[in-house]
């Protein structure tokens, strides 16, 4: 290894203190033409992140104490006892669809550590329409181990969702303003 004279180790510090700052400045402006664009991909990707540890929430993945989800947010209270917070995605609204036949429960704001819905495991065909009648999703989806079919629809609108299975149907007006409930367990299978 060569060995630095003063004047280049004094070159090196001086490079140093002011390389860093600068370039720890453009990370946080977005790095681009437009400090707007990367603040909405970074919105963007926290969006994802948020969007994912409901999932694996949900899913049983990864394990919490609590975990709850409003119109606007997600509550977790972690095994260790911390309580995080963290905000959804301004676009779209998460709900959570728990179809039934003779048992449900009331609810407001989603658990996706305590809610449970009596047909877990089953096929079910989804259809979902905007207030125009445009259809937004037709699809078949098994419900997880909680009964519960996870949707993040556009925010703000209102929707017919239509829930089939076995010659059983139930229909439903849902709208994703916030206030409005991310738990719907009021759709009996008739």
């Amino acid at each position: 290894m060569q060995r630095m004279n003063g004047k280049t180790r004094r070159s090196v510090r001086l490079l140093a203190g002011w390389l860093l700052p600068a370039v720890l400045a453009l990370m946080v402006a977005g790095c681009g033409e437009n400090g707007d664009r990367g603040s909405a991909t970074s919105a963007a990707r926290n969006g994802e992140a948020v969007k994912k540890l409901v999932s694996d929430l949900s899913a049983g993945k990864i394990k919490a104490k609590s975990a709850s989800v409003s119109a606007t947010e997600l509550t977790v209270e972690w095994p260790d006892g911390e309580r995080t917070v963290h905000a959804l995605p301004q676009d779209e609204f998460f709900v959570s669809i728990a179809p039934y036949i003779d048992r449900t429960h009331p609810c407001v704001n989603h658990s996706l550590t305590g809610c449970r819905g009596e047909l877990a495991g089953m096929p079910f065909d989804i259809r979902i329409e905007d207030e125009s009648g445009a259809v937004l999703l037709e699809t078949t989806a098994v419900t997880p181990d909680n009964g519960f079919i996870d949707l993040w629809l556009p925010r703000n609108r209102t929707f017919r969702v239509t829930i089939s299975r076995d010659g059983r149907t139930a229909v439903s007006d849902i709208s994703t303003f916030d206030g409005d409930p991310t738990c719907i367990t009021t759709m009996r299978l008739l």
